[in-house]
């Protein structure tokens, strides 16, 4: 078996029967296109890599062929490869992915120059609306340049999409192998939730007792995180609001920052617009259920041998989110206890779905924080329990497959879809 089978599926199935044509040009950042591949494939990928022939100049075919598990074109022959690839017919790739995309190739592609398999494969592309996504590698001042600004902006106007990489030491470098993942799993969203709007709240709230100090909740953030990416994977529109968290974040999905229930509050109000056009709003949040009036400065501690904090009831926010966004936007809300029984988690659970108003409520025990596994009580409203467990990357996952199963037949998506953004604010 080749190594690239034992490596399927690794992360996931979401591309499986899914096939890629990976345009590989000649920048020194094809280096990094092996990691890119073997990516793909653990999503459940077949990748057909093509090479101009600068290319081969900086990585070998046969690390190429390494990666993907097949070789590389390098030159088009009699069974003209960019249309057996790219053309109508059975075995069509679903996606020409250009990594790395070279000013040269980008420019030639603008203008109709057909000269290496890559671009070839292009203008098959182009001719015949199978979806491109260009992954950028050059230096910062070829991106300057207007000739490949247009020729960007026009392949932009095409429908190409392009995911840009991080500007560092004076050059434009490829991203990396997560981030191209994620785009591509992006693009190629099937199913409910492509040009749907999602918005995930998660993180720890933190009520401030002074200027350095404060109350708050034990939570990684790992949940709203998982949420949040597996909706992004399956096409839909995510907004990611956050507060205290211990995990990293994905630089592919724009980022809010909140602290205090009362700030969520704000935001929320802020962004209503953002709330009533979601089809979900997700809330795996740890909201303090108290908070307590902040001091002025900070308290110093050497003059204070004892303090007591006066807490009082923290406003809730669920109630709030759910007048901002009313159905049919979903709203899913979490409840977490700690040592209580089947019965108890699902009394509670109940009682939350009343109060605030969700349409789900996912319960579960004060074990799993923190942990890579969970163990999650899913309550809908039109009634029953289920469990799901897992990594918490595969429950949140289930769950967005249900939940999507949910809103097929609601009102469609609002706005256009737009190419994976790298803004976070």
């Amino acid at each position: 078996m080749h190594p690239s089978r034992a490596i399927r599926n690794r992360t996931s199935h979401l591309l499986d029967g899914r096939r890629i044509v990976l345009g590989i040009s000649g920048s020194i950042a094809a280096v990094e296109v092996p990691k890119i591949a073997r990516e793909l494939i653990r999503h459940g990928a077949e990748i057909q890599a093509v090479m101009s022939p600068d290319a081969t100049r900086i990585i070998t075919p046969e690390a190429v062929e390494f990666a993907t598990g097949h070789p590389p074109v390098l030159a088009l022959s009699g069974d003209v490869e960019h249309v057996t690839l790219l053309g109508p017919g059975e075995g069509r790739a679903d996606l020409l992915l250009l990594a790395p995309a070279t000013a040269n190739t980008l420019a030639k592609i603008a203008h109709g120059i057909d000269d290496t398999v890559v671009t070839s494969c292009a203008s098959v592309a182009l001719g015949g609306g199978v979806p491109i996504l260009a992954v950028p590698a050059m230096h910062a001042l070829m991106g300057e340049n207007p000739a490949v600004r247009e020729a960007r902006e026009k392949l932009s106007r095409w429908g190409v999409a392009f995911l840009a990489g991080p500007q560092t030491e004076g050059e434009e470098k490829i991203a990396g192998p997560e981030e191209v993942a994620a785009a591509v799993l992006h693009r190629l969203g099937r199913g409910p939730w492509p040009g749907r709007r999602v918005t995930v709240i998660g993180g720890a709230a933190r009520e401030s007792i002074d200027a350095v100090r404060s109350v708050t909740n034990e939570s990684s953030g790992a949940t709203a995180v998982a949420w949040a990416n597996q909706a992004f994977y399956r096409g839909a529109e995510v907004e990611l609001w956050v507060g205290a968290v211990e995990v990293p974040l994905p630089s592919w999905i724009p980022t809010r920052r909140w602290r205090s229930v009362d700030d969520l509050i704000r935001l929320s109000r802020a962004h209503r617009a953002r709330l009533a056009e979601s089809a979900a709003v997700v809330v795996p949040a740890a909201l303090s259920d108290f908070t307590v009036a902040a001091r002025p400065g900070k308290i110093a501690s050497r003059a204070t041998s004892r303090l007591t904090l006066d807490l009082g009831p923290a406003p809730r926010a669920l109630p709030e989110l759910r007048r901002i966004a009313p159905a049919p936007t979903r709203l899913v809300a979490f409840k977490l206890l700690a040592g209580a029984s089947d019965e108890t988690l699902e009394a509670a659970g109940r009682k939350l779905l009343e109060e605030s108003g969700a349409d789900w409520v996912v319960a579960n025990d004060a074990r799993t924080m923190g942990a890579a596994e969970t163990s999650a009580m899913v309550l809908p409203r039109a009634g029953g329990r289920r469990w799901l467990r897992g990594a918490k990357a595969d429950v949140a996952g289930k769950l967005v497959d249900d939940l999507g199963r949910e809103i097929a037949n609601l009102p469609g998506p609002r706005e256009r879809r737009r190419p994976p953004s790298r803004r976070r604010s």
